[in-house]
């Protein structure tokens, strides 16, 4: 958590705060969306993917071992730096929720999704909704640790009972508006996902 120096009457430095750490969350929702396939392919619904490589002695992100590129719409390639790895890629995509099993020619991945079935969309449109619920509880998260600093601010008397009471309604509005605009990416990928 970022140190605060509470100055009576500016609450400018916690705002600045609380809105930096909501907005990490923001960030890290936005990526998780990236993941979930809408249609089209997308080199970060695999990037991030852990692969186990090298005799099991390290756990690297795909990103780390290999180009990824899409030349098609539905088509994902993974040109990997080292050929010895190409198994360990396979086995962590197939490992993976993608619902692929990847071609492998001995010296490139291909991926080609599937049409995506209406069994499918039900599975990611739940899968949203998962990552929407951790985002909410990590933005729910952030406004808990500063609702406890200003508590204790309040506690050892550096501010007054008014202005730990502007901080709290200012540190609520900030939650309501992030816990908003993740509603609203869900809402707008569900849709994505329904096409």
């Amino acid at each position: 958590m970022i140190e605060l120096i509470m100055i009576e009457g500016n609450s400018t430095s916690f705002d600045k705060a609380v809105q930096e750490e909501m907005n990490k969350s923001l960030r890290h929702f936005e990526h998780e969306l990236l993941s979930i396939r809408s249609g089209r392919a997308h080199p970060s619904m695999v990037e991030n993917l852990k692969v186990i490589c090298y005799g099991g002695d390290s756990e690297l992100p795909l990103k780390n071992l290999a180009s990824i590129s899409t030349p098609e719409a539905r088509v994902i390639v993974i040109q990997p730096w080292d050929q010895g790895v190409i198994p360990d890629i396979e086995k962590a995509i197939m490992n993976s929720d993608l619902g692929v099993t990847p071609a492998n020619d001995g010296n490139l991945l291909r991926i080609i999704l599937p049409e995506m079935s209406s069994q499918r969309r039900e599975d990611l449109i739940k899968i949203l909704h998962a990552k929407l619920e951790v985002s909410r509880v990590s933005l729910r998260g952030v406004r808990k640790n500063f609702q406890n600093f200003v508590r204790d601010e309040l506690k050892s008397k550096t501010i007054s009972e008014d202005f730990s009471k502007r901080l709290g309604d200012l540190l609520q509005k900030h939650t309501d508006t992030f816990i908003k605009k993740v509603e609203e990416l869900s809402s707008k990928k569900e849709k994505d996902l329904q096409l």
